[in-house]
């Protein structure tokens, strides 16, 4: 709930305006009270997602909650790209791994999705979105992205909006380099597919190809963990199309 240089940064879920009261849930008023050992009168910066970061003071302390009331705007909402992460489950510590830098990179959804060869199918969504509100903390950003219930691959192609294209990362060498790919395709909507350990089955891959709003790319010379891939492949499409440039 800090930053690495120690400013202290809270997610809440109140509207937020000059005058306005928020209520500390349990959890926040532990870590306030009792970790960081602040009291009435300390000052702190809170965000909601959409009002972007403000000054709060606490009035109120105690075992169960606390009060902050709110000050003035420091900061004004950033918001990502609209850019989806679609990413096959993997380990626990790997998966949480993948939300944490999804949120740091800027993407704007995080979408779980099963594929044939997904060898881990139980995900607690809840600590999936305590980790993507952690990591907005931490990094400073204003913008918390949605963390979706996951979905088949199929039952997600399915219904896919074709106005949103898709970077597919293949293994296959055919593949295009990605920033030459994306920077062909131009700017939009996108979404980020990452497959899982064991790679997409060939009925997977065949139907992925033959979808005319999926772009197939190679991130590079070697093959990647899917952790170290999704992340990889969020950095190079914000170099290319994002807001990196």
């Amino acid at each position: 709930m800090a930053d690495p240089g120690g400013k202290i940064r809270l997610f809440v879920t109140p509207d937020l305006y000059a005058g306005a009261r928020v209520m500390l849930n349990p959890d926040q008023a532990h870590y306030l009270f009792n970790v960081m050992r602040r009291t009435a009168g300390d000052r702190l910066s809170v965000f909601n997602g959409q009002a972007g970061e403000w000054l709060a003071e606490i009035t109120g302390t105690g075992k169960r909650g606390g009060t902050l009331d709110i000050l003035e705007q420091t900061a004004p909402q950033c918001n990502p790209p609209d850019l989806w992460l679609l990413f096959a489950p993997i380990k626990k510590a790997r998966t949480d791994f993948i939300v944490e830098k999804a949120t740091e990179l800027g993407a704007s959804r995080i979408q779980p999705v099963f594929t044939r060869h997904t060898n881990s199918e139980r995900l607690r969504i809840d600590r999936l979105r305590a980790h993507a509100v952690e990591a907005a903390e931490q990094c400073g950003g204003t913008f918390v992205p949605d963390v979706a219930e996951p979905v088949k691959l199929a039952a997600l192609l399915d219904r896919w909006d074709p106005a949103r294209r898709m970077m597919f990362c293949d293994e296959a060498r055919t593949a295009r380099p990605a920033h030459a790919a994306l920077s062909d395709a131009g700017p939009g909507p996108w979404a980020i597919l990452i497959g899982p350990e064991g790679g997409f089955a060939a009925e997977e891959v065949e139907r992925l190809r033959s979808q005319p709003h999926v772009t197939p790319v190679t991130l590079g010379p070697r093959i990647l963990r899917a952790d170290t891939a999704a992340a990889a492949a969020l950095a190079v499409w914000q170099t290319a199309l994002g807001d990196w440039t």
